[in-house]
């Protein structure tokens, strides 16, 4: 009997998040480290994974297939790709880090009672619903049965918005928890009708076991390509629209993003980049892997329409980015503005796009996390968000100053960090198909390095401010912050400078996807050569 590594690896963490919860609460320390211990456990799975995965094997490996509701040809499917396994990767790498992040973060959390004393959260319930939010995740990447995904797709949200309301700062952050959890729960419904239409269809067709209708991805996937259901008409069109509105609010694509500011400042820093660096990939991962799949005519004939609103959402994040005071909702925008790209390289339609975006999937968790923790660590010597309230930090914090301007150069694609070459294949693969479209988001380069550099000089220049004593007496990094912050650096610059191991992984899934749908690379334009040949 195979061993089922897929559900170990979900399950895992599943399993942590109710250990940490039994944990007495006069144990806090235990939990934290029962926690630290789990989610270190999953990254070896991965990496086990990651071992055993063979790029140019069959298209999806470790496979696990099992009848789950039999009524329905609901199956318990499971299986992993490249693009699935790098994601994957991501998550498993990052969690570690963001435990180790917010090892203080519930010991600090409260919330005002009736009698306006302070309720202590504890640390049981944050790593527990750190926890459970990986669960979810893994098992998104790795689900091959459409409505499998839904449930955990939807689920994730639960455990987000506890995070982000009874963890998070300010007095604003229960109204950015319900925000989050309505704007994706309205677009979870939406999906929803679309699942069901889909299962109306395979009905209709007859496909699925004994032609009883199936949510198996292979399945209907293997259906469209074959003719047997027809991704071109005007319902097809609808259901691709109705996936697409879900996933373009996780994303989140303009002009379906205006939560994710509001929830990265309100959560903890923590809880941010778990937000921003892992749970918002499952919906570019879900464009990917349902929607060019199970539409393919739907997404060629929606991708000028997707992409325009990707370059609006590069340009649009860029620009209110340079416009912010607060650091952190700053770095928010700058994710917009980079999922923009993301999602641009995806409905290129192009090999070098593709790679490009799943590439850049993995980059910009990286450099997110690094970015936005470091800017947490700040914060939390200085006491504020706002810009104008620091000043000379290199000269007592040097350490800090020179991390932050290391992740800051990753986020504006700095050449030799790792964001550059997935920016750089996915304007590359936009302009072999839409040259406007690829000019246009190059604007954001020179956008994006006003904003870092501008971020940087305002911060970490100048003289610091003596007067304010907490500024001058502000303490470097060391200890916990260090082991959290080096490996995100050492990251961005080995996967800049030697990108091949994932490349190597991605390419040939994004070979399979584009095969899927039907479309190739265009030819490269050659000049007519002058009269009397080349010269």
């Amino acid at each position: 009997m195979n061993t089922p590594w897929l559900t170990i690896l979900w399950v895992a963490p599943a399993i942590g998040a109710l250990l940490v919860l039994a944990i007495p609460n006069r144990r806090p320390e235990i939990a934290k480290d029962i926690a630290l211990a789990v989610s270190v456990l999953v990254l070896v799975l991965a990496i086990g994974l990651a071992v055993g995965f063979d790029p140019n094997g069959a298209r999806y490996q470790f496979v696990e297939d099992h009848s789950w509701i039999p009524a329905f040809g609901t199956r318990y499917a499971l299986g992993l790709d490249g693009i699935g396994l790098v994601l994957v990767l991501l998550t498993a790498a990052l969690l570690p880090l963001l435990i180790l992040a917010g090892w203080r973060d519930a010991d600090e959390a409260g919330s005002l009672d009736a009698a306006g004393g302070r309720v202590q959260k504890t640390p049981h319930t944050y790593f527990a619903l750190t926890l459970a939010v990986e669960a979810m995740v893994l098992m998104s990447f790795v689900a091959l049965d459409i409505l499998l995904f839904y449930i955990f797709f939807e689920a994730m949200l639960i455990p987000m918005y506890f995070l982000i309301g009874g963890f998070g700062n300010g007095p604003r952050r229960s109204a950015a928890a319900v925000k989050f959890l309505l704007y994706n729960l309205f677009g979870g419904l939406i999906m929803l009708a679309a699942v069901i239409g889909l299962y109306v269809v395979t009905v209709q067709q007859g496909v699925g076991h004994n032609g009883a209708g199936t949510f198996s991805l292979r399945t209907i996937s293997d259906a469209v390509a074959a003719g047997d259901i027809d991704s071109g008409t005007g319902l097809a069109k609808l259901l691709f629209l109705g996936f697409m509105f879900a996933f373009a609010v996780k994303a989140p694509l303009w002009p379906f993003h205006s939560w994710l500011p509001d929830a990265a400042v309100a959560a903890t820093p923590a809880s941010a980049v778990l937000m921003m660096a892992v749970v918002d990939k499952v919906g570019t991962f879900a464009m990917l892997r349902f929607c060019l799949q199970l539409f393919p005519d739907a997404s060629q004939y929606f991708a000028p329409l997707i992409c325009a609103l990707a370059v609006i959402g590069i340009i649009y994040g860029a620009v209110l980015a340079i416009g912010q005071t607060d650091v952190m909702r700053l770095i928010a925008y700058t994710s917009i503005s980079h999922f923009g790209f993301i999602i641009l390289g995806i409905f290129a339609l192009t090999s070098q796009g593709q790679t490009g975006s799943t590439l850049y999937m993995v980059n910009h968790g990286l450099s997110t996390a690094a970015l936005f923790l470091i800017a947490g660590f700040l914060v939390s010597r200085r006491g504020s968000r706002l810009i104008a309230d620091y000043g000379g930090v290199q000269k007592v914090a040097p350490v800090l100053a020179g991390t932050f301007l290391v992740a800051g150069l990753a986020t504006l694609s700095l050449p030799g960090l790792a964001p550059f070459i997935s920016e750089f294949l996915v304007l590359i693969g936009t302009f072999t198909r839409y040259p406007i479209a690829a000019i246009i988001a190059s604007g954001a380069l020179v956008l994006s390095a006003i904003y870092i550099l501008w971020t940087y000089q305002r911060m970490m220049g100048g003289p610091p401010k003596l007067s304010d004593v907490r500024a001058s007496s502000m303490r470097d990094l060391a200890g916990r912050e260090l082991v959290v912050v080096v490996p995100l650096i050492a990251l961005l610059i080995a996967l800049g400078v030697y990108p091949k191991p994932l490349l190597d992984i991605v390419d040939p899934a994004v070979g399979h996807t584009l095969t899927t749908v039907g479309v190739h690379d265009p030819p490269p334009a050659v000049a007519d050569s002058p009269p009397g040949g080349p010269r």
